[in-house]
């Protein structure tokens, strides 16, 4: 294994980043820090917390330019859409600080005469976060700040293809005042992770990734009873209904599909359309996805960069070629896109027809930018369809009948059911996922239920 963390950038394939591993050595002096730190941060009263977590997201937010570039060289975001990333991390950390002295109030109980009894919630101690290269700020910021402003110590490890991002926000949390060695990033490998969670001074485990990344954090964590949260994968789907707009719903879902080279755990990955609908739908998808421009992300004109690798790519390329030798039909000509390279990052987006459930591209995670169309001629096959899958992160539903749609997400095991839009994150709203989209909830009042512990106070006042 190399002894140092390196980034090879997906615009031209250069080395950008390189940073030297840390020894497992390190590990009892970063943990006294952490905790050190944390034994103070505690001490402080939410209002506190708040207002210091409040200058360090208006100093990151500063650099909104700075990071829409290094995004596009790290992860192959144009940089027209940077500034969204940094937006998407401003609002869900002002939303969580916003809500923590509400969440973080003590539990009241009945009143009890000659009692006083209630339930205070005590900050966990150190929590270690684990972020993705796909979303790196607006991922981490979901345990991040609350974990923070719940009283914790945090540690980090970002991705491999987006560290700089971890450095990026370590530093501008440390330019507004946050105490040192509360908020600490580490340059690791696997193992180094794994061994950090097994020394028994780690409380929470906060991970966005894959399936094997989960096991492999459930793993690591096993005998050492702290909580893990798990983000996982999605093969979100989405279905619309006959009385839906068809030029409304492409336009959305294509986005919902493409955003990001497809390389969201919530993009939509599969859709079900009404046999009424169906035609002027794909219509609207095909006229809608040829209208992206695939280049170079630092070029404004970009809409669709690369993926993050030539690997993921061809992964994406592989469900393609075998959903077509199956019966589907792709519906878009790579060649209209002249920077799709095989072998490359550089993908064309793609949309399959004739596509079913025996197909890897229906049942199996794509991360990049091909979505497929099924017509169906009821909800209840929709709803059977979209919930045919390992997955369950979010899944909407294309309609004017509001009654119809909360009718239809009643039927649909997933954490988030979206009517009329897709992809977003309301940080206002649990964020979770069920069967192999993990386990655990972060965001909303609720999210804080994990970065805390109840404790009870059962106090007798006359004797």
């Amino acid at each position: 294994m190399s002894d140092s963390l390196k980034t090879y950038s997906p615009v031209d394939g250069t080395l950008y980043v390189e940073r030297p591993y840390m020894s497992e050595d390190a590990i009892p002096g970063l943990l006294d820090t952490a905790t050190a730190a944390q034994a103070e941060w505690k001490k402080k009263s939410v209002a506190e917390r708040a207002e210091i977590l409040t200058r360090c997201v208006a100093n990151f937010e500063s650099k909104k330019d700075k990071i829409g570039e290094e995004l596009a060289w790290q992860m192959g975001r144009p940089v027209r859409y940077g500034a969204g990333e940094v937006g998407g991390f401003v609002e869900r950390a002002t939303y969580m600080i916003s809500v923590a002295e509400n969440a973080l109030q003590p539990v009241a109980v009945d009143e009890k005469e000659g009692f006083t009894r209630y339930i205070k919630r005590e900050p966990l101690g150190v929590v270690f976060t684990i972020a993705p290269w796909n979303f790196p700020y607006m991922t981490a910021v979901n345990s991040i700040v609350p974990a923070l402003m719940a009283g914790n110590a945090v540690i980090l490890k970002h991705a491999t293809q987006t560290h700089l991002c971890g450095e990026t926000m370590q530093q501008a949390f440390e330019e507004a005042g946050l105490p040192n060695g509360l908020f600490q990033l580490v340059t690791a490998t696997h193992q180094f992770a794994a061994s950090l969670i097994q020394s028994g001074r780690v409380d929470y485990v906060a991970f966005t990734g894959s399936v094997p990344g989960g096991a492999a954090m459930e793993k690591a964590a096993t005998g050492q009873f702290i909580g893990v949260g798990l983000e996982l994968g999605g093969k979100d789907p989405a279905y619309v209904r006959a009385d839906a707009d068809p030029a409304y719903a492409a336009e959305n879902l294509v986005d919902g599909a493409m955003f990001n080279s497809g390389q969201s755990c919530c993009g939509i990955e599969r859709i079900y359309v009404h046999e009424d609908v169906y035609d002027a739908f794909v219509d609207a998808v095909v006229k809608t996805v040829n209208g992206y421009v695939l280049g170079n992300p630092l070029d404004p004109e970009t809409t669709l960069g690369p993926c993050v690798n030539a690997k993921a790519a061809d992964f994406v390329r592989g469900q393609i070629k075998d959903a077509v030798a199956a019966g589907a039909k792709a519906l878009i000509d790579p060649a209209s896109f002249e920077a799709d390279k095989e072998g490359t990052p550089y993908l064309a987006p793609q949309v399959l027809v004739d596509v079913d459930h025996t197909m890897r591209v229906m049942t199996e995670e794509s991360f990049g930018p091909v979505v497929g169309i099924m017509k169906v001629s009821s909800d209840e096959e929709a709803i059977n369809l979209m919930n045919d899958s390992e997955f369950g992160l979010t899944a909407s539903v294309w309609t004017n009948d509001e009654a119809a749609a909360i009718e239809i997400g009643d039927q649909v095991n997933t954490g988030t059911w979206f009517m009329n839009r897709c992809d977003y994150l309301d940080p206002a709203l649990a964020w979770t996922g069920v069967k192999n989209s993990g386990r655990g909830c972060t965001l909303s009042t609720v999210g804080y239920e994990s970065l805390t512990r109840p404790k009870s106070y059962h106090l007798r006042t006359k004797i």
